[in-house]
């Protein structure tokens, strides 16, 4: 079966996120000053074949630990539909 699976992937909140807050610095020129904080991450999509959805998980999240995201620096959110 095919899964469509989401992994969202942000800075840990521990960490400067420079693009949040430039968009930040951003928005208050442009005059919306009720933006309390901005974090910038990425969404990846991903189709996969497996058995099941926890057999899909299992496969995104090897993908995220070795090659999307930085554990150094990010978190990871995994989202099978």
């Amino acid at each position: 079966m095919t899964y469509t699976v989401q992994v969202k992937v942000m800075p840990l909140k521990d960490l400067l996120d420079p693009q949040g807050k430039a968009v930040m610095g951003g928005l208050s020129n442009l005059g919306l000053n009720g933006v309390s904080d901005v974090r910038i991450g990425k969404n990846i999509t991903m189709q996969i074949d497996a058995a099941t959805s926890d057999a899909a998980k299992a496969i995104a999240e090897e993908a995220a630990k070795k090659l999307l995201a930085n554990p150094v620096m990010e978190q990871f959110e995994i989202t099978v539909n």
